[in-house]
Formats: structure tokens, C-alpha cells, sequence
């Protein structure tokens, strides 16, 4: 199999060349990203491209699958530039995958996708609303990505498409990467368990985690399996709420307002004392727990990492500022990120 990998130099991306990598079936992996690196990645070969300018078509021709993963969440002050690649981005991709005659298009989408699920702790499976939530540019997006797939099935029959919804996804080597899109200000030797004495206790505070290298084996479960379709949850267990972080964390819990939080975030990003807006917030308080029986059940998929090892790998590795020599995810970057 020949796949191409768009966005492949991020924290999923490099996990996502790994796990293919693995696999006898792939005989060769083009990675495309906006700048390549000069690590190098086991039967890939790299091909700079834009994906808001540059000709795809070329670059798929040939072959069997295309993992798209090519996205911005920084800058996020320039809405301009990020509906730019992701949206746009994600629409020339879809039309070079059918102008090429790829049979398959395997899409990164998200939790944040999904619409809120209310307040309690129940699951939602493949089949739940993807409307995102409103607040969250980010959660938006991928709702209208998730619109723009339903056009392209419905005018391409043949192309099999499929959705990966992974939750919040980390890994030790995206560490450096992480702090600068979502921490910024804090330095990151600060950023240490043993330096957060409180937890804040929020109602709505629990989200799911999963580790990349999770995510990078169920999409190359996904390529291979040549009738995966459809949508699919990635999550591991178990759930981190407050409680659990500050167990984690050995911290104790701070009860706090959410409208406070949301108020605090606010005004620290209008003052560039945060990368990011409150929108985020509301992402982590409102979106729904995922069920993953259906990845587990129909690829194989288990994740090999727990969430609290995930993300205690995560929170140590931006502490001794772990990175990988990859644009996205070196030290020296940018701020622009160009991959989930």
C-alpha cells in the first residue's frame, strides 16, 4: 500500500507515520507538511506542500489511502488564517482525494466535534449530533468539516471515508509543542506536578484523554482495514475529573465558579497573558464522554496507555521540555502548529 499523510509532522502525525511504518501491507508513506523535517521516519518520504495552495492531486495519485490531519489551532488572534487551512485546507483536500481516485480518505476529526451531551456522564457513541459547540472556534471547525465529509459521500459513493473522533490526545514527545499552544506563558520548567497545589473543582469538569501513539495505531488500523467506514471514538480509560487530577496531582480541590473561570481566561487572553480564549474552556466543560466500544469492536483497537499515565507523561515531559525533531514539535518552532 502507498499512503499519503497530510499534516505529518505534528502530535498525531508522527505517530500516525509510526504505526504505519509497522505495518508489512505499507510499502511507502508520503508525509506532507508545510515545512519538512529532518528527522527521519521509516518508509516515508516527505513532500512540502501548503494545503491551502499547493497541488495535492499530484502528490495522491497512486495511492491507496490519505490521512488527513493538516490543521491550525495557532494563531488563533488571525481567524482569517486558521478558517484558511481548515477549512478551505480540508475542502481542496477532499477534492484532490476524488480527482486522484484515492479510494480512501481517513479525516482527523474530533470529540470537540460533537454537540454538548448535557451534564451527566453518559456515553455517546458514533451516532450523536456533530453541531460542535458554539463558543469554541476550534469545535466549529470540525463541525464544518464533519458537514463538508457528509457532500463528499454523498457525491462520491465509492470513496470510503472515515471520521476519527479521538479525545484530548498527548504524548512526551508533543510536549514542547503543546506548552506553546495552550500554556505560552507559564515556563515550562514551572509547569510540574509537584508545583500545583490546587485543582480547580468545576461542575462539568471531566474529559477523556488518549494517548497518540493510541491514535496513531487506529488510524493505520483504519487504512489497512479497507472497510472501515464511518466514525470512530478514540478514548482510554478511566475518566479525569477533579477529584482524579487532584489525586494525580496530590492537590487539593479548589471549588470554583465556571462563569469565574470563564471570565478569568477571558480577560487574560485579551491581555496576552494566554494563548488561548475561553472558548476552550467551554470545550473541556461541555463536551460529551465518548464511547469507544465501536473502534475496539471493529478495528481491533485498544489503547496500550491509561489517561492518567497519558497524561502525567505529558505534564512531565513539558516540565523537562521533551520534543521531537520535527517543525511542530522541536523546541525552536514557530507558533503556528499545522497538524492535530
Amino acid at each position: 500500500m502507498r499512503v499519503v499523510v497530510l499534516g505529518a509532522t505534528g502530535n498525531v502525525g508522527t505517530s500516525v507515520l509510526s504505526a504505519l511504518a509497522e505495518r508489512e501491507e505499507v510499502e511507502e508513506i508520503v508525509g506532507v507538511a508545510r515545512r519538512t523535517p529532518q528527522h527521519v521516519f521509516a518508509k516515508t518520504r516527505f513532500v512540502a506542500a501548503d494545503v491551502t495552495t499547493a497541488d495535492l492531486v499530484s502528490a495522491m495519485r497512486g495511492a491507496d489511502a490519505v490521512v488527513h490531519l493538516a490543521w491550525l489551532i495557532q494563531p488563533s488572534r488571525d481567524q482569517r488564517q486558521v478558517q484558511l487551512v481548515n477549512k478551505l485546507g480540508s475542502q481542496r483536500v477532499m477534492r484532490a482525494v476524488a480527482e486522484a481516485g484515492v479510494p480512501a480518505l481517513i479525516y482527523a476529526s474530533s470529540v470537540g466535534a460533537y454537540s454538548p451531551a448535557g451534564d451527566d456522564d453518559r456515553r455517546v457513541t458514533e451516532g450523536w449530533p456533530t453541531r460542535g459547540i458554539r463558543t469554541s472556534f476550534y469545535s466549529r471547525h470540525k463541525a464544518w468539516v464533519e458537514r463538508a465529509l457528509d457532500h463528499l459521500e454523498a457525491e462520491q459513493p465509492q470513496l470510503r471515508v472515515v471520521r476519527m473522533r479521538p479525545a484530548l490526545s498527548f504524548k512526551a514527545a508533543a510536549a514542547s509543542e503543546i506548552w506553546r499552544l495552550f500554556i505560552g506563558v507559564v515556563p515550562p520548567l514551572l509547569v510540574r506536578r509537584s508545583l500545583m497545589p490546587v485543582v480547580p473543582d468545576m461542575p462539568g469538569l471531566r474529559f477523556q484523554v488518549v494517548h497518540s501513539h493510541d491514535v496513531g495505531d487506529a488510524f493505520a488500523r483504519a487504512v489497512i482495514s479497507r472497510e472501515a467506514r464511518g466514525a470512530f471514538n478514540l478514548a482510554s480509560e478511566p475518566v479525569l475529573d477533579a477529584p482524579a487530577l487532584a489525586k494525580l496531582f496530590r492537590a487539593r480541590l479548589l471549588p470554583t465558579s465556571p462563569e469565574l473561570a470563564r471570565a478569568a481566561v477571558a480577560a487574560a487572553y485579551r491581555a496576552h497573558l494566554a494563548p488561548v480564549e475561553e472558548g476552550w474552556l467551554d470545550l473541556l466543560l461541555h463536551a460529551p464522554l465518548m464511547d469507544s466500544s465501536r473502534a475496539r469492536r471493529e478495528l481491533g483497537w485498544a489503547p496500550a496507555h491509561e489517561a492518567r499515565e497519558t497524561l502525567t507523561e505529558l505534564i512531565d515531559g513539558i516540565g523537562s521540555r521533551r520534543e521531537l525533531d520535527t517543525p511542530p514539535l522541536a523546541r525552536t518552532s514557530g507558533p503556528v502548529a499545522v497538524s492535530r
